[in-house]
């Protein structure tokens, strides 16, 4: 069973940045799709950003021109990286495939 293991939140103020960072416990990445997504408080999961093995990206209106999702096959690691933060972004993030369980998440807090 491949898991994944997210890290890179925390308390931000708005306008920051912050990178996320989704580790696999195998070389998974350049073969399968990968996807972030948030949970906000009382809110269903949605989802944020994707990249395809190809490198084909994709993003949530919400999060457009502000994040950008990349992979680093060589460190079995698919990143987030988030600029102008806002405090609709505070959520716990999670990366996923098709292969994996959701994991604990990182928590990203947005706030002054």
């Amino acid at each position: 069973q491949v898991q994944l293991g997210e890290s890179g939140g925390g308390l931000v103020q708005p306008g920051g940045s912050l990178r996320l960072s989704c580790t696999a416990s195998r070389s998974i990445f350049g073969i399968l799709p990968v996807d972030w997504y948030r949970q906000a408080p009382g809110k269903q999961r949605e989802l944020v950003a994707s990249i395809t093995p190809g490198g084909a990206t994709n993003y949530a209106d919400s999060v457009k021109g502000r994040f950008t999702i990349s992979r680093d096959n060589a460190k079995n690691t698919v990143f987030l990286q988030m600029n102008s933060l806002k405090p609709e972004d505070t959520a716990v993030y999670y990366c996923k495939t098709q292969v994996t369980n959701w994991g604990q998440g990182t928590q990203v807090t947005v706030s002054s």
